[in-house]
């Protein structure tokens, strides 16, 4: 456990279970993240039950793997990751990362998609197929677990709050919606569908944000969302309405 102090090679001590039928995953990110840090791993394998709660027992703890450097006993692996100056969010943290994954990974398929339609990138239609996309990932997102979605969405929706039911209709409503858009098929059904829950969201968020002030999780993303309410619902409801409205308005200018 000490650091070598000779050859200026810093040392670190792990002890993780490697078992026939299991290996830990986090002792494997623990051992990745002290090399490319530049500690010399000493790998300690706790192959059994048995050994396992021993060295538990033993150092006072309840879990594995187990960090020690300099001879202090750093903990697992978030608390490593801490110790090393990295990020480790909190139960409940407030984030953007998966609505910043969502609208990346369809605006560059937007683009993808464009390329390999018409042989350009920078497109109008690459536009239309981003949001597209967009609203198919996000419906997606809530389908996981329409149960979850629903009780997050009844905490600001008007419609939802008055017709429960239209809290389980709406992640149908907006996956459907995308779906014909993005094969510019039956708009006659999608972009109505997309304009009504687009139009009653901007104003369900905007009441609930900027009227009456309240701090709560957004629905957008699914149940288990940790993204603030505010200005990437309201975003998503009005890229649906402006999709509802231009989607027609050009099929007819054809």
């Amino acid at each position: 456990m000490a650091h070598d102090m000779t050859s200026g090679e810093r040392t670190a001590t792990l002890y993780r279970m490697v078992m026939e039928n299991h290996l830990c995953p986090f002792g494997l990110k623990a051992k990745a993240l002290l090399e490319r840090k530049g500690f010399k791993v000493d790998d300690h394998w706790l192959r059994t039950r048995d050994e396992t709660d021993r060295f538990q027992r033993e150092h006072g703890v309840e879990t594995t793997p187990q960090v020690f450097i300099d001879g202090r006993r750093i903990g697992g692996y978030d608390a490593l990751r801490e110790h090393l100056g990295q990020h480790v969010p909190k139960k409940g943290e407030t984030t953007y990362r998966p609505i910043i994954a969502i609208f990346s990974v369809a605006f560059l398929m937007g683009l993808a998609v464009s390329w390999a339609a018409l042989g350009t990138i920078f497109t109008i239609k690459a536009l239309e197929w981003f949001v597209a996309i967009a609203m198919c990932f996000l419906g997606v997102q809530k389908l996981q677990d329409v149960e979850s979605f629903s009780t997050m969405f009844l905490n600001y929706d008007l419609l939802a709050k008055r017709h429960v039911r239209y809290a389980y209709l709406y992640p149908f409503g907006e996956t459907l919606a995308g779906v014909l858009m993005l094969a510019g098929a039956l708009l006659w059904i999608a972009a109505p569908v997309a304009l009504f829950i687009g139009a009653v969201g901007a104003v369900s968020v905007f009441k609930a944000v900027y009227i009456d002030r309240r701090e709560l999780k957004c629905a957008c993303v699914g149940g288990s969302s940790n993204v603030p309410l505010g200005f990437v619902s309201l975003t998503e409801n009005l890229m649906m309405v402006a999709m509802a409205v231009w989607m027609p308005l050009r099929m007819g200018l054809a």
